[in-house]
């Protein structure tokens, strides 16, 4: 489902990979290592400098993290990051 301009929100299904970004209100949700049963994650406030905590959690969790938030698009997230 659409959520606005070159955002998606999943509401089902997620397909998840690494080097996706998420936004959850201000800060920003970067996997950073993809596996079968783990994701591992940084939450940072700047997609420029990407200073952040990094987290590894299940699968289920990260997908529970994740309501509410948005997938980014790769061309919004290079505008952004300036890279």
């Amino acid at each position: 489902m659409l959520a606005g301009a070159g955002r998606w929100r999943y509401k089902g299904a997620m397909k998840l990979h690494q080097g996706q970004v998420w936004k959850q209100g201000e800060e920003y949700m970067l996997i950073v290592d993809w596996s079968r049963m783990e994701i591992g994650y940084k939450v940072v406030k700047d997609l420029v400098t990407r200073v952040g905590d990094r987290h590894t959690v299940s699968k289920k969790e990260f997908c529970r993290l994740l309501k509410g938030a948005t997938l980014m698009e790769e061309e919004e997230v290079k505008l952004l990051s300036g890279r």
